[in-house]
């Protein structure tokens, strides 16, 4: 039976590789994603009357985030 206490291996962080192919999609769909994030921002801000929420940039970054890998899954 192996001991791995002594020795135990180190995980570097959640750091995911992505390739070429990855990053062109992402960006194609980061652009796209940031006139819609933009009026959904503006919508927020006059709903709740704060400007304390995340900004366009960040909601297309999450939404390209959460929509390009469910492309490679398929």
């Amino acid at each position: 039976m192996a001991d791995f206490t002594s020795n135990v291996p180190r995980h570097r962080g959640h750091h995911v590789k992505r390739g070429t192919e990855f990053l062109v999609y992402f960006s194609i769909i980061f652009v796209l994603a940031i006139p819609f994030a933009a009026v959904g921002w503006v919508l927020d801000v006059f709903q709740k009357q704060t400007l304390m929420l995340h900004g366009p940039l960040a909601r297309a970054w999450a939404e390209a985030d959460r929509i390009t890998p469910l492309i490679f899954s398929a």
